[in-house]
């Protein structure tokens, strides 16, 4: 599914290529420069100018009329829909960034709706990293000492990744709390039955880029489903980021079509990119299991 604005945005540059291309035919045909074969070949491309609008045009329509049917469809069935999808499940959180309210609100109404046991464990990460003082910190601890050093923040970042997903002892989340953790609620002991990502901090470099990397790694690495979310309304968009890490993403979870595509991929639905936006190459929802849940 692709956003209608795009559309419009292409509807409105094939409009104005065909205005130029009528006016600038019509402005050198009067006064005589062109012969009547270059007239009619410039007259063939302004038909091809027309056809083009018209499809665009009328793929705008098609795709309108699917993004609707698709909403009113989870709209009107959505409470038998997300029923017990996710019962009794634990699900792990960790925002990139600063903690959003309006984000972990609309997650918190998805796992509810789907009988999910809610949030094992939340976390949110102190973006970009205070590299220094991390290494003070694991220098200080024999046994994690391995990871000191630049060229140790992939590693750093897979292994912080498959303790949030596995739970146990977790002694890098332990260790660093006070250095990377800027929120943080649940056990860590619990594993987890599916985790979700929220990035909120812009682009990062350096130190923390290599670290995100290795956390990305981590988390795919981990026998859970991984979903990166946003909100339609997000001020930056993170998918592309996810996307590149082969992590599947949500871009609508502030909609009811967007918690029920999210519920479809903790569920273990076909991995891809859901939801509203132009990088939503897989359309609104994963393919859907109407398989009666008890």
């Amino acid at each position: 599914m692709f956003d209608l604005r795009y559309h419009v945005a292409s509807l409105a540059a094939v409009f104005l290529a065909l205005v130029i291309g009528i006016l600038v035919g019509v402005g050198i045909s009067d006064r005589g420069y062109v012969d009547r074969a270059q007239r009619g070949l410039l007259e063939q491309r302004i038909a091809k100018l027309q056809s083009d609008l018209s499809n665009a045009r009328q793929k705008a329509d098609n795709l309108s009329a699917q993004q609707r049917a698709t909403q009113a469809f989870v709209t009107d069935t959505y409470p038998e829909l997300m029923a017990n999808r996710l019962r009794g499940k634990n699900i792990a959180l960790v925002f990139l960034g600063p903690a959003d309210v309006q984000v972990r609100t609309s997650l918190e109404r998805a796992l509810a709706d789907a009988g999910a046991r809610g949030w094992v464990r939340v976390r949110a990460l102190k973006l970009p990293l205070d590299v220094p003082q991390i290494d003070n910190t694991l220098a200080g601890d024999p046994a994690l000492a391995r990871y000191v050093g630049d060229a140790r923040l992939p590693a750093l970042g897979k292994g912080l990744a498959e303790e949030l997903a596995s739970g146990g002892r977790a002694p890098l989340w332990t260790t660093l709390a006070e250095e990377i953790v800027a929120e943080r609620a649940g056990s860590e002991q619990r594993p987890a039955d599916g985790v979700i990502v929220v990035r909120t901090a812009g682009k990062q470099y350096d130190g923390t880029a290599s670290f995100l990397e290795g956390f990305y790694t981590g988390l795919i690495a981990a026998p859970v489903p991984v979903v990166g979310v946003e909100t339609t309304d997000a001020s930056q968009s993170a998918v592309k980021s996810f996307q590149r890490n082969g992590i599947s993403s949500v871009d609508d979870v502030d909609q009811e079509s967007g918690r029920f595509a999210l519920t479809l991929l903790l569920d273990g639905a076909k991995a891809g990119h859901y939801g509203v936006k132009v990088s939503a190459k897989d359309g609104v929802l994963p393919p859907l299991d109407t398989t009666t849940r008890g």
